[in-house]
């Protein structure tokens, strides 16, 4: 599936980090592009700008959403069905990460990363299906992680839902490949976004050092990565792990 003027890339968390890259390589390589983000005007400065570098028959749109919020995801997906009338990709990009032990994780911190990270990306595939369906084509990439996999201290509720990810993910494969339809997940490593700026210098280096490429992604590559899974016609159900090899050796 390649960038065209009619083709329309959804990126739901498209205001920073991996989203709003994302948002900006769609759009260069032609994509329509409809940026979802609760911070309202974050993503109408991402669509402005987007504006000035291609334009398709559609042009590129913003939309308020919280994906944690049931109502607001439905709004959401009924003003992409409207306006945009088609949703050949969709990333799922939102998330949250509040590293803590699970002995002192408090219970709404546990809700909010599965509801974030987890069903928020559940409502948004729902809400966007009877278009993909329709069109009998569509790529769903959903953005989770490596420690979904593998797993980290400091990470449990975190990892869970990326976890459940996986799953979900699969099984919507299995659902609607019949009909056109692809699911995948990225799974990103240590990538430098404002998540990980956080970490200190001294940590930083102990990642890095236990890194085959020995330093961090950047957003760039991943958008790459983005791009493949949504133009891999014939790749579904799977987890594209972009790490630089760190979950193979065993850093994490």
């Amino acid at each position: 599936m390649s960038g065209s003027s009619a083709s329309v890339c959804v990126v739901f968390g498209g205001s920073r980090g991996i989203g709003r890259t994302v948002c900006q390589h769609m759009a260069r390589i032609g994509y329509s592009v409809v940026c979802a983000s609760r911070q309202r005007e974050t993503c109408e400065e991402v669509v402005k700008n987007l504006t000035k570098q291609t334009e398709g028959e559609m042009g590129h749109l913003s939309v308020e959403c919280d994906v944690s919020e049931e109502e607001s995801v439905v709004a959401a997906c009924q003003f992409i069905i409207e306006r945009a009338k088609r949703a050949d990709v969709l990333v799922n990009a939102a998330g949250v990460n509040k590293d803590s032990l699970l002995m002192r994780l408090k219970s709404n911190d546990i809700r909010y990363h599965v509801n974030t990270n987890l069903v928020g990306s559940m409502l948004t595939c729902r809400g966007l299906l009877p278009l993909m369906l329709k069109q009998r084509r569509g790529a769903i990439i959903n953005i989770g992680s490596v420690v979904g996999s593998v797993g980290n201290v400091g990470q449990s509720a975190y990892s869970a839902s990326k976890a459940g990810l996986i799953g979900f993910t699969r099984s919507l494969a299995k659902e609607v490949g019949s009909r056109g339809v692809r699911a995948n997940v990225l799974a990103p490593g240590f990538i430098e976004t404002d998540m990980t700026a956080g970490i200190s210098a001294d940590s930083q280096q102990l990642l890095i050092d236990s890194i085959p490429i020995r330093r961090f992604g950047t957003v760039e590559e991943t958008a790459h990565a983005v791009e493949f899974l949504a133009a891999a016609s014939y790749v579904t159900g799977q987890v594209l792990v972009v790490d630089g090899g760190m979950s193979m050796a065993g850093g994490i």
